[in-house]
């Protein structure tokens, strides 16, 4: 399992939080493997939820007053 790279998108570090999800889940590793992967786990959600605010910032920098518009009706295809 890789280090968390501060550098890494929002897609390469879930990717990464994806793979350490799919270890807890098998639950077949040692105690402390299974804490430095929860550890790990812990800092990739972390770096996920950080750029996600960051990506909040810059749409809200986009809409006037700083609000952001609602997403209401959009569906993924």
């Amino acid at each position: 399992m890789a280090v968390l790279n501060e550098q890494w998108t929002y897609d390469e570090a879930f990717a990464q939080l994806e793979a350490v999800l799919v270890q807890l889940e098998r639950g077949d590793q040692p105690l402390e493997q299974a804490l430095e992967l929860y550890e790990q786990g812990a800092a990739l959600a972390a770096h996920c939820a950080r750029r996600l605010e960051e990506a909040e910032l810059r749409v809200r920098q986009w809409q006037p007053g700083d609000q952001t518009t609602a997403f209401d009706g959009w569906q993924e295809n």
